[in-house]
């Protein structure tokens, strides 16, 4: 029997609470999931504090601790290549093959609804507090940002210096203006 292969892309800036409870969701309705760390190329900004490389350990590491099983995922850095019309053969190229993809983002449901593939919109939880956005804003007020992420992501922005290295970012970009 083929196994059922769903996959969710999200630039995981950086991984959070709500990261780990969507991937668990699905992993509920599929028997694998690709993990796409989107905007691979994309690291120190503001926006985009973190590497592809950081964000990986990141995943890898919450989903160890939560307990999920390394045979049912696979974790792939994916970067923008900007060309709509191709992008959907662009992931296709980098990842196992997938029968489901769980995107909330208009543009990725709809190259992919093209492409005739099954999109599920995924669960969000607390989305007002779980978001990259509002761990990134976090750190910069120095509250707890702690919180509303694994413990994995903590100790991966605490061996990087990732707090310093988001305060200089936001410094540099205010400088820029």
């Amino acid at each position: 029997m083929d196994k059922i292969r769903g996959i969710l892309i999200g630039r995981m800036q950086p991984v959070h609470n709500g990261h780990m409870q969507v991937i668990k969701r699905i992993l509920d309705e599929v028997d694998e999931i690709i993990i796409g760390i989107g905007s691979a190329q994309l690291s120190h900004e503001l926006k985009d504090p973190f590497t592809a490389g950081e964000r990986i350990v990141m995943m890898s590491q919450a989903l160890c601790e939560a307990g999920v099983d390394s045979s049912r995922y696979y974790i792939i850095p994916m970067q923008d290549i900007n060309f709509n019309a191709i992008w959907v053969s662009h992931v296709k190229m980098l990842t196992p093959p997938f029968s489901i993809v769980y995107s909330g983002n208009s543009l990725v449901k709809q190259l992919f609804s093209e492409e005739g593939y099954e999109v599920r919109q995924p669960p969000l939880y607390d989305r007002l507090h779980l978001s990259g956005t509002e761990v990134r804003k976090r750190i910069l007020e120095d509250s707890n940002w702690q919180e509303l992420v694994p413990e994995a992501t903590v100790n991966l922005i605490n061996e990087i210096d990732g707090i310093e290295r988001l305060k200089n970012l936001s410094i540099k970009e205010i400088s820029d203006i």
